[in-house]
């Protein structure tokens, strides 16, 4: 952040925000994870949602004092105050992490390629991939959307953002709960179901009233398909050792995703005849694509037990 702050051409602002910021945040987030997945065998769904609620409570947060601090102090320092912010939280996360399970004595390959002999995650990877290809699409162009398709305000749409990441706070921890009574695959399908059904509906809203409606639903459903995988991942791994690279290895399905989906919605968008409507559609035939394939993960399951 502090790099970007001095960014003054586009080859800098890739280097220091898309490169480095991404691969620093991926390298805190996974391992922080898996080492709290480790130390619960009961509510494990719940406690990684409680430690994912902490991203979208930043993506209420940063976004909120970008936009007030950035007309007062400029580029610089406003991205200097969330460096500094981001620093101040991250110091006591390290000081806080401990890992519970020894090291391994003999050093581990980076991949573990044979899991992807196991049906129920390989179906599940790729769902993975096909939701996160699709689940950004909504919640990167929410303002851009309510502002041109259902002609709000500037001042208004910008908060619909942090509304939707508002929600998304509820949406990591409440399924939590009920991932840990009901499973966690069958509530990724149902939210996967909804978060699509969501995708096609935000097609017809025209209303200051419906894209909050929007907002909120889709950020809880969304919540819910960024935490939990991880819960899922560790129901999925046989050996507790290995969680960090199984979920390592299925969460590069849903960066690659990401990576993929976003550029080809906002080609989508950018077609006069289109614009948001064929983004939107898009993303909820990926969305719903991916619920088929966890129904499948879960069928396959399933079918494993009972042998």
């Amino acid at each position: 952040m502090m790099m970007l702050s001095l960014a003054e051409q586009y080859w800098e602002v890739f280097l220091a925000q898309a490169l480095c910021t991404g691969l620093g945040t991926s390298f805190l987030f996974l391992p922080s994870v898996a080492i709290i997945a480790t130390y619960f065998a009961k509510k494990r769904a719940l406690a990684i949602g409680v430690v994912a609620s902490g991203g979208s409570i930043g993506s209420v947060i940063y976004p909120i004092v970008f936009e007030r601090l950035q007309p007062r102090v400029g580029f610089p320092w406003a991205t200097r105050v969330i460096g500094f912010i981001s620093l101040a939280t991250l110091i006591i996360s390290v000081a806080l992490l401990r890992a519970r399970l020894p090291p391994a004595k003999k050093a581990r390959t980076l991949l573990d390629l044979p899991a992807f002999k196991s049906p129920p995650f390989t179906l599940f990877s790729i769902g993975l991939f096909l939701s996160f290809a699709g689940l950004y699409v909504p919640i990167f162009y929410i303002v851009s959307w309510a502002q041109e398709h259902a002609h709000i305000e500037a001042t208004q749409s910008f908060y619909m953002l942090a509304t939707l990441n508002g929600a998304s706070v509820f949406g990591r921890i409440i399924p939590g709960i009920l991932a840990d009574r009901f499973g966690g695959l069958e509530l990724m399908i149902v939210t996967c179901t909804i978060a699509g059904i969501l995708a096609f509906v935000a097609i017809v809203i025209d209303n200051l009233g419906g894209v909050v409606v929007f907002a909120i639903l889709y950020g809880f459903v969304s919540g819910a398909l960024v935490s939990l995988p991880n819960a899922v991942v560790a129901t999925l791994t046989p050996n507790m050792a290995m969680i960090g690279t199984w979920m390592g290895m299925s969460f590069c399905f849903a960066a690659t995703g990401i990576l993929i989906g976003n550029p080809i919605a906002g080609t989508i968008i950018n077609v006069p005849e289109n614009r948001f409507t064929g983004g939107f559609v898009f993303s909820g035939s990926l969305i719903l694509a991916a619920a088929a394939s966890f129904a499948a993960a879960k069928w396959s399951r399933e079918a494993k037990n009972k042998e």
